[in-house]
């Protein structure tokens, strides 16, 4: 019951979201946009009846962007952490993704930068956009490490990309630790289920010092933060 009245309100929202982006695209309110999709997905866990308790955005700098970089059990993952992050985030998304009505233009106007694939130079160029994002206006990223949902629930090896990201932006990462969302909503099933979930914001950790070579350790510091809180 509580996902069919999901999909239902939805619908409804998605349609409402087209004049609210008529006129944040009018006015140049990429952040307000951003706000009403955030507000979307505080709406959807309400339905769901997902209980999220977050922890550590005390840590965090209002002033400073930041890469977050998440774990990445399920599918839930990435609309609960927009939930409660303090602050508007932006993703590095599947171009495949923007060619979706409504929500592609609006991830377009917002901020959100397209991925052709992984590696090469389509990747690079896409890690230079959202650097140059990070400087010129501010934002902060939201970065999975590990590239995909886990099938099974463990955590999986993170790839680089998010790294480079934060070393060529020269801004700081922030370590995220999910926990809960697996068995709301594994991979391989559309159904959510009713239940807790706990997210945890560790100390950024300042890229500053750290280069390619030394990526290596950027990159285990932070894995360990991220799974000491799992």
């Amino acid at each position: 019951m509580r996902n069919a009245l999901l999909v239902f309100v939805y619908l409804f929202l998605t349609l409402l979201a087209v004049p609210v982006l008529l006129v944040c695209v009018v006015f140049g309110l990429h952040d307000v946009f951003l706000a009403y999709g955030r507000w979307m997905m505080r709406v959807g866990r309400l339905i769901l009846g997902i209980d999220v308790e977050a922890t550590g955005l005390g840590r965090l700098d209002a002033a400073t962007p930041y890469v977050f970089m998440s774990n990445h059990l399920s599918f839930l993952d990435g609309p609960l952490l927009m939930t409660v992050i303090d602050r508007p985030a932006r993703v590095i998304v599947k171009r495949f993704v923007f060619r979706i009505p409504v929500l592609g233009l609006g991830m377009r106007f917002s901020g959100y930068v397209p991925l052709d694939k992984e590696g090469g130079g389509a990747g690079r160029r896409s890690i230079a956009r959202a650097a140059q994002l990070i400087k010129e206006k501010r934002y902060s990223f939201l970065i999975y490490p590990e590239g995909m949902r886990s099938w099974d629930g463990k955590t999986q090896p993170f790839r680089r990309g998010g790294f480079f990201l934060a070393l060529e932006a020269g801004t700081p990462i922030v370590p995220v630790s999910i926990k809960g969302t697996y068995a709301l909503m594994p991979r391989g099933t559309w159904r959510i289920r009713k239940g807790p979930v706990e997210i945890t914001f560790h100390e950024p950790v300042v890229v500053t010092g750290y280069t390619q070579d030394s990526m290596p350790e950027l990159m285990e510091k932070v894995n360990a933060a991220v799974l000491s809180a799992l």
